[in-house]
């Protein structure tokens, strides 16, 4: 039904009323029709967030299986991140370093077979892909997936600025024509769901303002899921959330689902890496517990 933006953008409409608002200041477009496929539809763009992979091996663990911890990253652990990165690619984002740290990390947790393929799936807003824009108002679902591959053994081998540029790259591939193609996979192809077998789902939520929206009782505290990972299959990713710890220190939030041996080895490879700092955070665990 909606997107993320969409959802803030009806919170608002919420949040206005509670103010004493008659009218959302924002009116809602439904216009569907915008992003339908072409008649007749054809596939133009490559989406390997769609391949048809059988997961003959059981790599996506059931949650009762798993254990989960968030993780901090303050502007001292993205510091210490960023002296993995090449001078090449030094133009990228936090969150394109953060997904690329954490997927290396991940997949060498997870110790696959190193020929198996891995994804890093990423929730990309293509709202300011389209020409001519879409309305403003528009609520619907404006995300496409664009995916990153790798064998386990090149991610887990070679250095971070390998894994960062195919990140990179995979993002830039999002264009309204990429958008129109993944129309036209869905009819062609009977709306298959995204690749799981082998796959990390990230999304940034850091910019969406959800904690902003106030009812009247003062802004929240947190503003995401309360599981912390992505979608229905919270095992399989992440949402990047903004976050402001106890001590007022202002970062993103990371929760991570593993088995807890993988878990183990997560943290032991990701704490090599900020050198020896541990970015555990247990108080986002007290507050989710009360949600």
């Amino acid at each position: 039904m909606s997107d993320t933006l969409g959802l803030l953008q009806f919170m608002t409409a919420l949040s206005e009323m509670t103010h004493g608002g008659s009218t959302p200041s924002t009116l809602p477009v439904w216009q569907r029709e915008f992003l339908s496929a072409r008649d007749p539809p054809h596939v133009t763009c490559t989406h390997h967030e769609y391949d048809e992979v059988i997961d003959t091996k059981g790599s996506v663990i059931k949650k009762d299986d798993m254990v989960k911890q968030s993780f901090f990253f303050g502007p001292a652990e993205i510091s210490a991140l960023r002296k993995f990165v090449p001078m090449h690619l030094q133009s990228c984002s936090t969150f394109e370093l953060l997904i690329t740290c954490i997927w290396r990390c991940r997949t060498i947790a997870l110790q696959p077979n190193p020929n198996d393929k891995m994804r890093l799936l990423c929730i990309i807003n293509a709202r300011s892909k389209f020409n001519p824009p879409l309305p403003q108002g528009y609520y619907g679902n404006v995300f496409g997936f664009t995916a990153a591959t790798s064998t386990a053994g090149d991610l887990g081998s070679k250095p971070l600025g390998y894994a960062l540029e195919l990140v990179m790259k995979a993002k830039t591939n999002v264009t309204e024509e990429y958008m129109r193609s993944v129309a036209d996979l869905m009819v062609i192809k009977g709306r298959p769901h995204y690749t799981i077998a082998g796959s990390y789902v990230v999304a940034d939520m850091t910019r969406v303002a959800l904690n902003k929206v106030d009812f009247g009782w003062d802004k929240a505290s947190y503003a995401g899921p309360s599981e912390g990972g992505a979608g229905h299959l919270p095992t399989v990713g992440s949402f990047y959330l903004p976050f402001k710890t106890s001590k007022g220190e202002r970062g993103i939030l990371v929760p991570i689902y593993l088995p807890s041996v993988a878990m183990n080895k997560f943290v032991k490879e990701l704490n090599s890496m900020l050198q020896d700092k541990s970015p555990i955070l247990q108080e986002h665990k007290l507050l989710l517990s009360k949600v």
